[in-house]
């Protein structure tokens, strides 16, 4: 998020208006939330994530134990079972 000044882009009219509620302070606006992009869809984290949550289960099929993985993954071993039961859930169906 950057930070814009408000007299380079709203009314001055608008701004005076927006003075009477908030002088001199920051405030957030948020954006219509057709303009929203989804978790990740802006970086590469969503694929890294996948990509590493297929590793683990790749890993655990191949008999390393779930503590070893929490270890090599720097995760706690309840979020290894959580990505393992999400990879076992989604080759079922």
């Amino acid at each position: 998020m950057s930070y814009k000044k408000a007299t380079h882009i709203l009314p001055r009219e608008l701004l005076e208006k927006v003075q009477e509620y908030i002088d001199g302070e920051s405030i957030y606006i948020p954006k219509i939330s057709d303009n929203k992009k989804s978790w990740g869809a802006a970086t590469s984290t969503r694929q890294e994530l996948l990509d590493r949550n297929e590793h683990i289960y790749m890993d655990y099929l191949a008999g390393t134990r779930m503590q070893d993985l929490a270890e090599k993954y720097f995760l706690s071993v309840k979020s290894i079972q959580r990505i393992i039961g999400q990879f076992k859930k989604e080759h079922k169906e």
